[in-house]
C-alpha cells in the first residue's frame, strides 16, 4: 500500500493543497492521501490559526466525494505542538509495511534539516516536494529521499486567502466555493 501523507494548518484548505494532492495520487499511484490538520505549527509559534473544528469543517466541505482523501485529525486531538516525527511514526504502525510518502511545499525542502529528529523522518518516509511556479525546486538534503511532482503547481497560499478575506476581496477561484461560502457565512479570518 502507497499512502500520501499531507500536514498542514489548513488555514483554510485551497486548492493548491487539491492539486498537490491529486498530483501525487497520479504521479505516484498512491492508495490514498491523508490530510492532517496541525494544531500548532513548530514553525509558526507566534500564530494562532482558527478553531480547529472550523478548520476541519472546511476540509470536510473540500474532500467531499473524494473517496481517495481522507481527513486524520490525531495532530488536533494529541493537541500541542505538532512535529511530523510523531505522526510519520503512526502511520508507520498503524500502516505496517506500507509506503509513507510525505508531501511538502519546495519552500520545505531546505529546512528538512532543521525538522525534529530528521534523520527519523527520512527513515520513516519519502518526501514528495510540491514546486512553485516560477521558482526553482531545490534537491532533498541528505539523508531524504524522495520525488518532485510535475503537475498542477499553483501559487496560492493559506495566508493569501485570509488576507483578501479580511480587504473584504473574493477567495472563490481560490478555493473550493462551498469552502469560500463557509468562510463568509461564519466570518471567518475577519
Amino acid at each position: 500500500m502507497k499512502i500520501g501523507i499531507l500536514g498542514g494548518s489548513f488555514d483554510p484548505v485551497h486548492l493548491g493543497h487539491l492539486l498537490v494532492a491529486r498530483a501525487a495520487r497520479e504521479e505516484l499511484g498512491l492508495d490514498k492521501v491523508c490530510f492532517v490538520p496541525a494544531a500548532q505549527s513548530p514553525f509558526k509559534p507566534g500564530t494562532s490559526p482558527a478553531p480547529a473544528p472550523e478548520r476541519l469543517r472546511l476540509l470536510r466541505l473540500a474532500l467531499a466525494g473524494e473517496i481517495s482523501s481522507e481527513i486524520d485529525d490525531l495532530e488536533l486531538r494529541r493537541g500541542g505542538v505538532s512535529y511530523t516525527v510523531d505522526t510519520l511514526r503512526h502511520y508507520a504502525e498503524k500502516y505496517h509495511g506500507a509506503e509513507l510518502f510525505y508531501l511538502i511545499g519546495a519552500d520545505q525542502t531546505v529546512l528538512l534539516p532543521q525538522w525534529r529528529e530528521a534523520a527519523e523522518l527520512a527513515r520513516l518516509a519519502q518526501f514528495v516536494v510540491a514546486p512553485r511556479p516560477g521558482e526553482g525546486t531545490p534537491a532533498l538534503p541528505a539523508p531524504f529521499r524522495g520525488h518532485v511532482l510535475r503537475g498542477f503547481p499553483m501559487v496560492v497560499s493559506s495566508s493569501q486567502i485570509r488576507a483578501r478575506v479580511k480587504a473584504g476581496l473574493p477567495v472563490k477561484l481560490l478555493t473550493l466555493p462551498a469552502v469560500a461560502e463557509a468562510i463568509a457565512n461564519n466570518r471567518l479570518y475577519l
